[in-house]
């Protein structure tokens, strides 16, 4: 439940219309630092992290069945180099204590962490056991589970914003798969590139033979584009999918850096920490991998909200509305607009 002040439309006002330079004095005037603890405000009273939660379980939903869909549709119409891409990049993601687990999902196999990455001519793929139809619908179960965290996120970002109704249920699921058919198919492109760019690059080089000349430019280009791609695909999240006419892209974009710096912090932290915490991997033993793609997508979630946060903060405080929050004069937890004495 939100209890945050709505956000004035600035493109509904009157006078000037916002423009680069307008945010950018707004941002000197009221400082990165005063604009981030008033936005912090505004997405915890938003319930940004409720929000979040749901918007990583619905990712990491999604995210599994599109990993084992992709390698056994890419054995299945020929392309067993590309699935053994796919498969030796997710393993090497993959925490060592539950490489067998792992690999048992993505090969459908006898989980021989060896046979599963090692060996670029093994056939077992999960095509071949349980069909082309069947690996369809995971990238149809993919898509849907893709198509509600964006819906979720939506809800959320409404409730940030102070909207406190959805579009009607048909306009939102149909904006929402076409957000994940766009900037979310951006987005993981992004991530593909910065968080798996280096197994990727080197499951490449191993399965087609790279040389070190295209290695090196591989190690030089995806950082830029994967971040390009990133706050690209953030910055449309932002003007797409609050229920209300958002400002120029250039205030969005500073919410979108915003997302991914704290995206990048917050996913290098957590690798930190599965890499050298050695009670991570004991506590969860097989299941250790899909803990850290539930923290790794709770993460993602909050990260984007925070932006969305930022961004709705600064529009705020241009039309007048610096603090975030709904009165309460009695200090009894229900704001005044709601209280029913």
């Amino acid at each position: 439940m939100s209890s945050v002040r709505p956000v004035p439309e600035t493109r509904l006002m009157s006078g000037d219309r916002l423009s680069a330079d307008d945010a950018a004095h707004t941002l000197r005037r009221y400082g990165l630092r005063h604009l981030l603890g008033t936005g912090f405000l505004r997405f915890r009273y938003g319930d940004g992290f409720s929000h979040a939660r749901a918007f990583g379980m619905q990712l990491a939903l999604a995210a599994v069945p599109l990993i084992i869909a992709g390698i056994g549709l890419s054995a299945a119409a020929g392309a067993v180099g590309a699935s053994e891409v796919v498969a030796r990049t997710v393993l090497a993601l993959s925490p060592g204590t539950s490489d067998e687990l792992v690999a048992q999902a993505v090969t459908g196999s006898d989980p021989d962490p060896a046979e599963a990455g090692e060996d670029p001519e093994r056939d077992d793929t999960p095509a071949g056991e349980r069909g082309e139809i069947v690996l369809g619908l995971g990238l149809v179960t993919a898509f849907a589970a893709a198509t509600s965290a964006f819906a979720q996120l939506e809800r959320g970002a409404n409730r940030i914003y102070g909207t406190e109704r959805d579009r009607p249920a048909l306009a939102k699921y149909a904006r929402a798969a076409l957000l994940t058919a766009t900037a979310g198919v951006a987005m993981a492109s992004g991530l593909l590139l910065i968080v798996a760019g280096e197994p990727f690059g080197d499951a490449v080089r191993e399965v087609y033979r790279w040389g070190p000349g295209a290695e090196t430019v591989w190690d030089v280009v995806r950082w830029p584009v994967g971040l390009t791609l990133l706050v690209v695909a953030v910055t449309a999240l932002l003007r797409f999918a609050p229920r209300r006419n958002q400002p120029g892209l250039s205030w969005l974009a500073v919410g979108a850096t915003v997302t991914v710096l704290a995206w990048l912090a917050g996913s290098g932290l957590l690798a930190l920490y599965v890499a050298v915490a050695d009670t991570f991997g004991e506590t969860y033993g097989p299941l250790t991998a899909v803990m850290a793609l539930l923290i790794w997508a709770n993460v993602t979630g909050i990260a984007l909200l925070a932006g969305v946060a930022l961004a709705a903060q600064l529009e705020a405080v241009r039309a007048g509305e610096d603090d975030p929050r709904l009165l309460d004069s009695d200090d009894d937890g229900i704001p005044d607009s709601t209280d029913p004495r």
